[in-house]
């Protein structure tokens, strides 16, 4: 397309779809359909106004994507006079996100996993069986087409699709469901809206702009009946379905999932909810902070950063306002504990971001979830709305004379945004590519402010460090590796799904809780930027410092198993090609170096010996560059579980 203000003109539904989010244009410069007298004498706004609302692009991509299926020249050129955002910058952002599309393409979209989790329990097959039965990928037939996708996050269910039909649906078309709660008939149009910055001007959109229905554990009848009749696919089994030890003792983060009503948050206040909240406002944010840092919490992303170091920080910085940002992008193959926590607890993450913001000087906080998580989507915002009208959110929280506020901003398919400052970008409106560092987070964040950023297992994990103290928190786990760790079990396993256990349990006796198989091949710990194991190695400690004495990587919490039937040259192909596709291209060695791998990894996938050894050596030195160099840790890690399916498993030798 033309990378300037064509004459291209949006449609009646397109302009709806913008306008039903930024308002009606305030001019005829704006997106107006005329001019008036006023406006031919002077222009409003400017540079500064401009850049004040850059942040509403990719809620605007989605709206118009929701509404109708794709981005058309008009739309983009709508949204950009809108926005006065230029054209060229628009249409490099739209094309960043897997979930957009350009090009003209039916209202109904199948994404069928094929990711590790899914690859191991058949999604080849399925894939095979849905091109015969309805159609190849990518081709549009019967107002739908359907595409392979990377990791869904529904591993426990493996193999999953997704279906997404664009347009507006009527409430009423959805057939009555007494299983199905209420507020999940809300769709993203429904959303929680803060009173922060990029909110002037924002309304929810009448019913629902589209539709969404989890196909998981997916058949072929089952994907070429939801795709003919998505109004009629049946309801996801609740939360609980994926957390085995639902009910147990002992159960610090997963307490609440299955035993307390999600929606409700008077059942949550009566099982505990808001004592950290009150414990906070009671110690001052210093005191939490130091709370924070007495129990030892560290990151649950894998970095295992000090929390309480990165809050310290960004409330010690003098320039103002701070923000909280809470990564709920959990892109990692494999991980899906996040989603588990939020579908099924969704008041603990809002309870926690506020205590969070309260002891590091926020006053406005994002969550960047995962476009690909509906129903987590529904069930914070209908969280968010009601803490807001219950005065747990918004200008005066339990009357303490605290004001936040919390916004959800969804991504569109892009794992590089589970990196801390792609987040950043992509919540400004640009290219959600990682940032250089320095400066941190800390000191220059999301728009140029001070920010802390936490997952949600991190911040989740706030509530117990306050409602017990410190250093009751500090007793569970290890010296170094405090506190309980939720695991995402995959793959060929008796009962896959999230478990709790505290740090310093062996693998061995998270796989036995899950049913290991009997020919065990394998354990990929981490997901696709971790490592793997062998079957003798099962006594590994559960521990960062574990995992890293051990030469793997604990990482979000991933434990993929595969048995004897699966082909190890095939996952660590589809590894390889993974981070090709999720490279942003921005630095050399990772844009490079990730499709070098991959090449090499095609031309042996079926050699050993001698025949290997000049790919492998070249895959060394290609993986050791994209480690040195890389920007971030995409790059840094893409080589990581190729390494190991060498060194420790023997893989091509």
């Amino acid at each position: 397309m033309d990378l300037k203000h064509t004459d291209a003109a949006p449609t009646d539904a397109e302009r709806e779809a913008v306008d039903s989010l930024l308002g009606p244009p305030p001019s005829g410069w704006e997106g107006g359909t005329t001019r008036s007298d006023e406006d031919l004498r002077w222009a409003r706004g400017g540079a500064s106004a401009a850049k004040d609302r850059r942040d509403q692009l990719l809620p605007a991509l989605h709206a118009v994507n929701d509404r109708i299926g794709w981005i058309s020249e008009g739309a983009l050129g709508y949204l950009c006079r809108r926005l006065t955002v230029a054209p060229a910058e628009a249409y490099g952002v739209a094309t960043f996100y897997a979930m957009f599309s350009l090009r003209p393409r039916p209202p109904k979209v199948l994404h069928v996993c094929t990711d590790l989790a899914c690859a191991a329990r058949g999604s080849a097959a399925l894939c095979a069986d849905l091109t015969r039965d309805f159609a190849p990928a990518g081709t549009a037939t019967e107002g739908a087409t359907w595409q392979e996708s990377p990791c869904l996050g529904l591993c426990e269910r493996a193999p999953a699709a997704l279906l997404i039909q664009a347009g507006e649906q009527p409430r009423s078309a959805r057939p009555a469901d007494p299983a199905r709660p209420a507020f999940e008939d809300r769709g993203p149009g429904g959303g929680a809206h803060g009173y922060g910055k990029g909110q002037e001007g924002e309304q929810p959109a009448p019913g629902a702009p589209h539709r969404t229905a989890v196909i998981a554990p997916a058949t072929p009848a089952a994907l070429t009946h939801a795709i003919r009749s998505p109004e009629h696919t049946p309801p996801q089994p609740p939360p609980e379905t994926a957390v085995p030890q639902t009910g147990s003792p002992g159960l610090v983060l997963l307490k609440r999932i299955g035993t307390t009503d999600p929606a409700s948050l008077d059942a949550y206040r009566a099982s505990g909810g808001y004592t950290a909240l009150r414990r906070a406002f009671a110690l001052g944010p210093a005191g939490v902070i130091r709370e924070v840092l007495d129990a030892g919490l560290v990151g649950r992303g894998g970095a295992a950063f000090p929390t309480g170091r990165k809050w310290e920080a960004t409330a010690g910085q003098p320039d103002t306002p701070h923000y909280l940002v809470c990564n709920a992008d959990e892109s990692e193959p494999g991980t899906f504990k996040d989603r588990v926590l939020m579908e099924g607890d969704p008041y603990a993450l809002v309870e926690a971001m506020t205590v969070a913001g309260y002891a590091t000087g926020a006053r406005q906080g994002f969550v960047y979830l995962r476009g690909e998580y509906p129903r987590a989507y529904e069930r914070l915002s209908h969280a968010l709305e009601t803490a807001r009208t219950r005065g747990l959110l918004g200008p005066d929280i339990l009357g303490q004379g605290y004001a936040f506020d919390i916004e959800i901003r969804r991504g569109a398919g892009a794992y590089i945004c589970g990196e801390e400052t792609a987040i950043f970008n992509s919540i400004e409106g640009q290219r959600g590519e990682p940032r250089s560092k320095p400066p941190f987070p800390v000191e220059k964040g999301l728009f140029g402010k001070p920010t802390a950023v936490n997952n949600v297992e991190t911040l989740v994990n706030v509530l117990p460090v306050l409602e017990h103290g410190a250093a009751a928190y500090a007793a569970t786990g290890t010296g170094t590796s405090t506190g309980t760790k939720l695991f995402c079990v995959s793959g060929q396993v008796a009962a896959p799904g999230v478990y709790e256990l505290p740090f310093g349990a062996s693998l061995r006796e998270l796989l036995e809780l899950a049913g290991p198989p009997q020919d065990l091949r394998a354990v990929l710990l981490g997901g696709a930027a971790g490592g793997f194991v062998r079957p003798d190695e099962l006594d590994i400690p559960l521990t960062f410092e574990g995992t890293r004495a051990a030469g793997t990587t604990l990482g979000s919490g991933v434990v993929l198993v595969l048995d004897g039937s699966v082909e190890l040259p095939r996952i660590l192909l589809r590894i390889a090609e993974f981070f090709r596709d999720e490279s942003c291209g921005q630095c050399v060695p990772c844009r490079i170096g990730t499709v070098r791998q991959e090449e090499a990894l095609h031309r042996i996938k079926d050699r050993t010996g001698a025949a290997a050894a000049d790919d492998i050596a070249l895959m060394r030195e290609v993986g050791q560059a994209m480690r040195d160099a890389s920007i971030c840790g995409l790059g840094q890690t893409a080589w990581n579980a190729v390494e190991s399916a060498i060194d420790r498993l023997g893989v091509y030798k």
